[in-house]
């Protein structure tokens, strides 16, 4: 094996360049390519990063902004396109930083204001954009709007949060976290008087009928678009607004308000996103779909969905989650397989949680809530297969995939941490001390790496990975390479095709197209199955497999006859139609790299 063609190390790969711009010059440098394409969000791949676990760069234990700098070129190797970042601003850390005291600043494990600066620039000079978590829904406790609140029954900002007399009022919704909460009212003996909350207690609801409020949480996202975000995953959203008789979520209230947040959002900044959870699989669907086209809607119901669809072994499910129909106003998808909290399973239908309570990780010690604490590959019990065949999917199906990060190299979970803080144990890069993740004490560490036969860091890390060809990471690699580069994954429509056999999973990818299709197949059975698949639209045309970019028998008038392993998949371009002179294969698709 040449040098040219040997897999990169880590130190080839993460080299940690860091980008520094001058303020001067960031203001005229920040917007550079991005007006090309305003709808990139349609296409991109992101990559969700919890910062603290990330990398620590100045050995205090946690993970910081800096620290994210030295890595962005693993990530730009990876292939990603955005990467989106867990709340990072000031907090008392009550609730791993979603509790935010003061929107504008940047807690200190994590750097500064500045470090967040040179982050961006440095992302944008890999052509990689950043977005961030912005809690709207509530603020911490400590915040100086509700101290204000709290003061006095006079106060100016007394109407920002959402207070009682009583705790009778909004009786019909329901408690969130009913694992530590009994109600959604709490009393404030400072205020003498009960105040609204949907999550913890130590987070008080910010109260959206008044303008003011609407007017600030805008200024927020001002504040960091100003400094070059690409855009924000509004949490919290569900929730914003409360009325008499109804469940306080999804109100349409919360609709026309997200929707002049998007006009306002473009009006001053064309070419950002605002992600949103939305529970698109439920009998009370919502749809946040924007005129102004700038809103991307997280599919909250399809790892539960997909799960279900393993553990059935039937396709139904699945086309059911990516082709439930929505107004024509709807906003493009996003879907991902893990995240940062329990994989919920209150965002499905019945019939679904019911089969998702049966495996995958459902056993008593993980439950959390409705759903699971755990992480996606010990979910799967490191079954490769499912974890392929799950990428594969997530890569090939129509929506914007989201990778949570360490899902790239089958990361596991600290199941003995209380609540969703196993999910965000240190990321694992080398097998060194503290995984490589920093160089401070182990007792100093904000967490503990993962020591464990499976899944801990000298077991399984990145640098392990990138040296060994056939690794699940270089794998995930060159099938979101293969995402980016084929129109027809990124933007084509999406053709579903119902072979006999209810195991296989088929669809095409631009079928109406000027671009080249691609046909997906996907086997759900853990045993081979055959597939007998009308191709007949693209008679004529060369299936070419595109990872040993092999060619099969041209397409005929006849059944098309495919064999998959167990969890086994295929990516097969369809070649333009055979041409008279052509004979063989070879003569339509060339030589190939490899052959």
């Amino acid at each position: 094996m040449s040098a040219q063609e040997r897999p990169p190390t880590l130190t080839h790969l993460i080299r940690g360049a860091r980008v520094s711009a001058d303020s001067e010059t960031r203001a005229s440098e920040k917007r550079q390519w991005f007006e090309a394409e305003p709808l990139w969000f349609k296409r991109a791949v992101l990559y969700e990063v919890y910062i603290r676990a990330f990398f620590d760069a100045n050995g205090d234990g946690s993970g910081d902004f800096r620290g994210l700098t030295e890595k962005l070129d693993y990530l730009q190797w990876l292939g990603i396109d955005c990467i989106w970042l867990l709340p990072f601003y000031a907090s008392p850390f009550r609730d791993a930083g979603f509790d935010i005291s003061d929107f504008t600043s940047v807690h200190p494990d994590y750097g500064t204001v500045g470090d967040v600066g040179e982050l961006i620039d440095a992302a944008h000079a890999r052509r990689l954009r950043v977005i961030a978590d912005v809690v709207m829904n509530h603020t911490s406790i400590d915040h100086p709007w509700f101290q204000e609140s709290r003061s006095s029954p006079d106060s100016p900002k007394r109407d920002w949060y959402v207070w009682s007399a009583n705790d009778e009022r909004y009786a019909e919704a329901r408690v969130l976290f009913t694992d530590t909460e009994s109600s959604n009212w709490t009393w404030d003996s400072v205020a003498g008087a009960y105040y609204w909350h949907r999550f913890y207690s130590h987070e008080p609801d910010l109260n959206y009928d008044n303008p003011e409020v609407q007017e600030a949480m805008l200024g927020v996202l001002r504040f960091w678009l100003e400094l070059g975000l690409d855009g924000f995953r509004l949490e919290g959203v569900p929730y914003l607004f409360e009325r008499e008789g109804t469940n306080c979520e999804d109100l349409p209230e919360t609709r026309t308000f997200i929707s002049n947040l998007a006009e306002a959002v473009k009006a001053e900044y064309a070419d950002r996103v605002l992600l949103l959870d939305a529970q698109l699989w439920t009998p009370d669907a919502t749809d946040y779909g924007s005129p102004a086209k700038n809103v991307l809607l997280r599919h909250v119901s399809f790892p539960a969905g997909l799960f279900s669809t393993l553990i059935t072994e039937e396709r139904a499910t699945l086309f059911e989650l990516v082709r439930r129909p929505l107004s024509e106003n709807s906003a493009p998808l996003a879907l991902f397989l893990r995240d940062h909290g329990e994989l919920r399973l209150d965002a499905v239908v019945d019939a679904v949680r019911a089969r998702a309570r049966t495996g995958f990780g459902m056993d008593p010690f993980f439950r959390l809530r409705s759903g699971t604490r755990r992480r996606l590959a010990s979910i799967m019990d490191t079954d490769r297969s499912a974890l392929e065949l799950a990428f594969t999917l997530l890569m090939t199906l129509p929506g914007s995939p989201i990778i949570y990060y360490g899902d790239e190299i089958g990361m596991g979970e600290n199941h003995y941490l209380e609540g969703c803080a196993g999910l965000r144990t240190p990321m694992q890069w080398t097998g060194d001390r503290n995984g490589g993740f920093s160089r401070a004490d182990w007792g100093r560490l904000y967490e503990r790496p993962l020591v464990d036969p499976v899944y801990g860091f000298e077991a399984l890390n990145v640098e392990q990975q990138l040296r060994t060809a056939g690794s699940f990471l270089r794998l995930l690699h060159r099938l979101i390479a293969f995402r980016q580069t084929l129109p027809a994954l990124a933007y084509g429509n999406f053709l579903p095709l119902y072979p006999p056999n209810a195991s296989i999973v088929a669809f095409v990818r631009g079928a109406d197209d000027e671009v080249e299709p691609v046909l997906v197949l996907a086997n759900l059975s853990q045993t081979p199955q055959v597939a007998d698949l009308d191709l007949s639209p693209w008679e004529l045309r060369i299936p070419v497999e595109l990872f040993g970019r092999r060619a099969f028998p041209p397409i005929g008038g006849r059944l098309y006859r495919l064999t998959l392993t167990g969890r086994g998949s295929l990516l097969l371009g369809l070649s333009k139609p055979v041409s008279p002179g052509a004979t063989e294969p070879s003569d339509i698709i060339g030589d190939q790299p490899g052959r």
